[in-house]
């Protein structure tokens, strides 16, 4: 996936970003970039983040200098596509240094030391997720080459990060993190991603490596899957990107992911956070009557027109009766699905050309079951003779339509009110929690959240 030119100082800053002359400008502050993350529920890319991060010029080669010899596990997996996914506890491990790494890495197979059992056109090494305070424990100044500090985690650096070194064809298994989102920074090669939201779980057929808690990874082998053993993996929605040096990938929680270098060497820097909202009550409750004020709002200036506009092209009727029904379920929904879309527009409008979102790798055909028309026999023939389908609106589109200036008289009759200015007081939020339809629900989704597992 493409991504935007590399921030320089005389790249014009984007909104909420701050100018500090001679210094590089970055398209987001930590504040706005905290918020981002916060309210984000996919994958997305953060392009010109990193430009003055001093790890942003970090090579394998000059990794290996600092180390200065010390010894890494990397784990030895084999170049092949077969079905099943090379876990862990099936892999082969080498105690090296990454001078070591390095020089077998070169196709110069040794004859003697740590690789030499290993053909390297047969076989992928990579040192996965080493802390940095175990790497460099006698080096801390390195800790200050990663800044996460810029996304909004006051004193956040290397201390709290992993380092990833590997060749080219290894790879994770697809997995998800049971704990936290993951930034990925990457600073030399490239990795590839095969993201799947945590909704497909179902689809991916999980299961527990022994002695790994802080992982849940998938039985199938997400790029050469064996459909016949896991059917259910045809309903995956696979978003995948590969990700570029200089660029931070966010990994929502408990999104499941596959990760393979394409490149001779890849390096990347990982931190796991876990989100924790860090408000008060008060706050809380203030961006809850901001949200409802908001859809208020969005309510009454569109809503009208909308109506309004279904009223003139009745000739349409399948996309009249299918408006006027959303209309409707709204009212007795409480505008659910207007504030879905409220969420959507939000969420695509925080995107551009430094925010890329990780998006499906195709598009997936809208269902065709549960249309709110139902078959007569007969065909509906338009004003102008045409024929639009075999469609014919039923009593309760027709109640709809009549149904309609009601509402729009209805609407206009309240759009003096100030709905925004009704605020949602702790005495709601509780009657609302404490209500047994919403326990009953919650319990619901806590016992299928479980049986997703086992």
């Amino acid at each position: 996936m493409a991504a935007g030119p590399r921030a320089t100082a005389d790249t014009a800053p984007a909104a909420g970003a701050g100018e500090v002359e001679g210094e590089h400008i970055k398209p987001f502050t930590p504040e706005k970039a905290k918020e981002i993350i916060m309210s984000l529920q996919q994958p997305a890319i953060f392009c010109n983040m990193a430009v003055d991060w001093p790890a942003q010029h970090w090579t394998a080669e000059h990794l290996s200098e600092v180390l200065h010899g010390k010894q890494i596990r990397f784990r030895m997996g084999m170049k092949r596509t077969d079905t099943a996914p090379q876990f862990e506890t099936t892999c082969g491990y080498v105690e090296a240094t990454l001078e070591e790494f390095l020089t077998w890495n070169c196709d110069q197979s040794p004859l003697s030391g740590p690789f030499r059992d290993y053909d390297h056109s047969k076989f992928w090494a990579y040192a996965d997720y080493k802390y940095f305070v175990s790497l460099f424990d006698d080096k801390t100044d390195i800790f200050e080459g990663v800044i996460w500090s810029d996304f909004g985690f006051p004193g956040r650096n290397g201390r709290e990060s992993t380092l990833w070194i590997g060749s080219m064809g290894a790879h994770t298994p697809c997995h998800l993190d049971s704990y936290g989102c993951n930034l990925v920074f990457q600073v030399q090669g490239r990795k590839r991603w095969h993201l799947f939201p945590p909704e497909d779980t179902p689809f991916l057929y999980p299961t527990r490596i022994p002695y790994e808690e802080s992982s849940v990874f998938s039985k199938i082998n997400v790029v050469n899957p064996d459909l016949k053993r896991f059917p259910r993996f045809c309903k995956a929605r696979r978003h995948m990107v590969t990700l570029n040096p200089g660029q931070v990938l966010f990994v929502p929680r408990h999104w499941w992911h596959y990760v393979e270098s394409i490149d001779p060497v890849t390096v990347s820097i990982n931190s796991w956070i876990e989100l924790v909202e860090e408000t008060s009550h008060e706050v809380n409750c203030r961006y809850l009557n901001r949200a409802v004020s908001a859809l208020f709002d969005y309510y009454r200036t569109s809503k009208v027109v909308e109506i309004q506009a279904l009223r003139t092209n009745r000739e349409h009727m399948k996309k009249e009766g299918l408006n006027v029904h959303n209309h409707m379920e709204m009212e007795q929904t409480g505008g659910q699905d207007l504030s879905l879309g409220v969420v959507k527009q939000e969420a695509a409008s925080l995107f551009g050309p430094d925010l890329v979102p990780v998006i499906l790798t195709s598009e997936e055909l809208p269902s065709k079951t549960g249309s709110i028309f139902e078959g007569d026999g007969k065909d509906f023939v338009g004003e102008d003779g045409e024929h639009s389908g075999k469609l014919h609106c039923t009593k309760r589109q027709r109640m709809m339509s009549k149904s309609e200036d009601a509402i729009v008289e209805q609407n206009a009759s309240n759009s003096n009110m100030a709905p925004s200015q009704t605020l949602i007081s702790t005495d709601d939020l509780l009657d609302c929690l404490l209500n047994p339809q919403v326990t009953r629900i919650v319990a619901q989704l806590l016992i299928q959240g479980r049986s997703l597992w086992f």
